[in-house]
């Protein structure tokens, strides 16, 4: 055993300027985005603007409000000061959107107050969709649709989402089943196609409105609120300054900008995150089905669905695809990224919380390109057996590895911040284990990169997230592919997808 232990030095990022930060909240209120000077950089953004009356209005608020500067309200290292939309990132926020499709609230409201989830669910997303539907005849360009969503959809619209006094009926296990087979029923007038969907609203309507070419930001109504706290009924929310930056380098990057990205980024280098997903976690069935995201130097994400099989092993709860499947899951990711990239790659490592077996391996290298040196990696967090602590009453520092073997290790990714000067997490830092699989590398340099891509989730703005955005997000894009597997289009950018 290695009892070597380093920490790591927060990675820097790289803004307006060729500036750099560790920060992003301080590179994009010194600098701006990393985009800022090239002909791509969106300087206006046109969105999209859909909701109920009431969620239109709290929009329009919100959207004046971004104009200017939001002071902190409290703790300014862990929420900064917001310095205004156009300040921060170099690209006007329009108070008013290009396009706005009113809702009627009590329509909305009677859809997702249906006894029959899958009903419930898809009812809702209609009601959407025909909004954006209707955006997308408009000879307006669009960059981005925001969608407003009531907090009753959020309640009610999930997977473990009951309601007991709305409309219709339940539908058992075994008539459920028989929908999702195509079966009608001559009492009950229904579309089949609604049991082939996602019951999560999220899931689904991110699926459904691929294609439409257009991504999409969903908020709820009650993040929109300006003023505090005024009872205990409210949901409780982060600083006005903080829902500002995350809501800001979310529509920034789905709009097509980069706020940022690492600095210490390879050319040639990529990540790969290989996801599994089962349809139905609850049944004892083998049929699962594979995706990769594919992240590079610049920071862009390319997504790609394999195909269904006898992946999932109820027995050692692992997934393992055939090595023929693990070949054409690559070929499609590798082959995505030579249509959208091009660029020639030297090389790849492969990121897995499930491991990956000899056989996988095998079918990932028959399609790697002669020359592209390739490398599987289990990445998964270690929440049973190992814990660090130091002395005081503060947690481990992040960024601290524990080289255990020169092939694993333990990597803290949650721990204290020195840059915000606190732990802004609620339990014991757990570490990631880290495990070279298959192929030749530094454990060092891979630990090192793992940690840097805890630095790219456009969907906030942190200092650091958990876990590397190749298995951070596998759950939600799993999710999002796997349990709509009928929807007419996927579109292989992940900015649709967050």
């Amino acid at each position: 055993m290695n009892n070597d232990v380093v920490v790591f030095g927060e990675p820097p990022l790289e803004f307006r300027y060729e500036q750099e930060s560790v920060d992003p909240h301080d590179g994009l209120s010194l600098f701006g985005p990393y985009d800022g000077d090239s002909s791509s950089h969106p300087r206006n953004i046109s969105y999209g603007l859909v909701g109920t009356p009431e969620g239109i209005e709290s929009f329009g608020k919100w959207s004046h409000r971004i104009q200017s500067v939001i002071y902190p309200e409290t703790n300014p290292r862990l929420w900064p000061l917001f310095p205004g939309f156009e300040a921060s990132f170099a690209s006007v926020w329009p108070e008013q959107p290009a396009l706005e499709a009113s809702m009627d609230a009590s329509n909305l409201a009677a859809a997702a107050r249906d006894k029959d989830q899958h009903k419930r669910a898809f009812n809702v997303v209609d009601q959407y969709l025909d909004a954006i539907r209707t955006m997308q005849k408009h000879d307006e360009p669009l960059d981005v649709i925001v969608c407003i969503v009531p907090d009753l959809i959020y309640q009610n619209c999930r997977p473990q989402s009951r309601v007991s006094d709305g409309l219709g009926y339940a539908v058992g296990t075994k008539t459920r089943h028989e929908r999702e087979r195509g079966q009608l029923d001559i009492l009950d007038p229904y579309d089949p196609q609604m049991y082939a969907y996602s019951v999560d609203f999220r899931r689904q309507i991110k699926a459904r409105s691929m294609v439409y070419n257009i991504p999409i930001q969903i908020v709820r109504e009650s993040t929109l609120r300006l003023g505090p706290q005024t009872n205990t009924n409210e949901r409780g929310l982060t600083p006005l300054s903080d829902r500002a930056w995350n809501l800001g380098v979310a529509l920034y990057y789905k709009a097509g900008g980069k706020p940022w990205r690492l600095k210490s980024a390879r050319e040639g280098v990529c990540y790969i995150g290989i996801a599994y997903r089962r349809k139905d976690p609850t049944s004892k069935s083998r049929s699962a089905c594979c995706a990769a995201q594919m992240f590079l130097d610049s920071g862009d994400g390319i997504v790609f669905m394999g195909e269904y099989g006898p992946w999932y092993s109820p027995e050692g709860k692992q997934f393992h695809v055939s090595r023929e499947a693990a070949q054409r899951l690559l070929n499609g990711v590798l082959g995505t990224y030579k249509e959208l990239e091009g660029k020639p790659l030297k090389e790849v490592f492969l990121h897995c919380r499930s491991g990956i077996d000899r056989g996988e391996f095998s079918g990932f290298q028959d399609a790697c390109p002669s020359g592209v040196k390739l490398t599987g990696i289990r990445v998964r967090k270690e929440r049973s057996s190992l814990r660090l602590f130091r002395e005081g009453r503060l947690p481990v520092i992040r960024g601290t590895f524990w080289e255990m073997h020169p092939r694993s290790g333990y990597l803290w990714a949650s721990g204290f911040k020195q840059r915000l000067g606190t732990y802004d997490g609620w339990e014991t830092p757990v570490p990631l284990h880290i495990e070279i699989q298959h192929g030749d590398a530094d454990i060092a340099l891979v630990a090192k990169d793992i940690f840097c891509l805890t630095k790219l989730n456009y969907n906030a703005c942190r200092l650091g997230e958990s876990e590397p955005v190749t298995v951070g997000f596998s759950d939600a894009v799993g999710e999002i592919l796997v349990s709509n597997p009928t929807t007419s289009f996927r579109s292989p950018k992940f900015k649709f997808y967050i």
